[in-house]
């Protein structure tokens, strides 16, 4: 049976307003994201650059936008973060061994912190055996060897270990390191209802 979870954070735990962000920038004067900002992305939450680098790539687009606007446009897609799926987890600590792993930078998730407040995002944070962050690791899903690394770092049976995360491409990585997993869809399935889902020898 199912001893280890591996969890996504966007969209899994805290709601992403995607949306928002986009028409934030529209206002900004950027009307989509090019392929030179969507590999600026990358970069950034790979931790290859600076929030700075981050920051003036963008403002190359828009120069007459301030980074502070910038900024604020990029964290608008942290949205809210329901009681409940905190009170959830809570409740599987002790039960299982948990990991955090996202992709992510460090504005996102010091703006995460700020939003919620340091109480709960403490709270959240100790559910976990450890937090990863794709920007403190240096690579991102769905690199197949970011779970690699988690099983062979914990001495995990990925036969008993569930990845859960809402974008199809990462959980197909997962389920090439040999991960039981669980393509979360949005809107309609909530981490919440996990034990109504069947898993392989669960």
């Amino acid at each position: 049976m199912i001893n280890t979870i591996i969890f996504d954070f966007g969209d899994i735990f805290v709601n992403l307003n995607k949306e928002a962000s986009v028409e934030a920038f529209r206002k900004l004067g950027l009307q989509n994201l090019t392929e030179e900002l969507l590999d600026l992305n990358d970069q950034f939450e790979k931790g290859q650059i600076a929030e700075a680098d981050f920051l003036n790539g963008f403002l190359k687009h828009i120069p007459n936008a301030s980074l502070d606007e910038i900024r604020a446009a990029w964290n608008l897609v942290i949205g809210n973060f329901p009681l409940e799926r905190l009170e959830f987890l809570q409740m599987l600590c002790g039960r299982y061994k948990m990991f955090l792993l996202t992709n992510t930078d460090q504005i996102h998730i010091a703006h995460f912190e700020e939003v919620v407040g340091s109480t709960f995002a403490g709270d959240f944070y100790r559910c976990f055996e450890k937090v990863y962050y794709s920007y403190e690791m240096g690579m991102r899903k769905p690199d197949v060897e970011i779970f690699n690394y988690i099983i062979r770092t914990h001495d995990l049976s990925p036969k008993r270990t569930l990845f859960i995360d809402d974008k199809k491409e990462n959980t197909d990585a997962a389920k090439q390191a040999g991960l039981q997993v669980w393509n979360l869809q949005v809107g309609q399935e909530d981490v919440v209802h996990l034990f109504e889902k069947k898993f392989e020898n669960s």
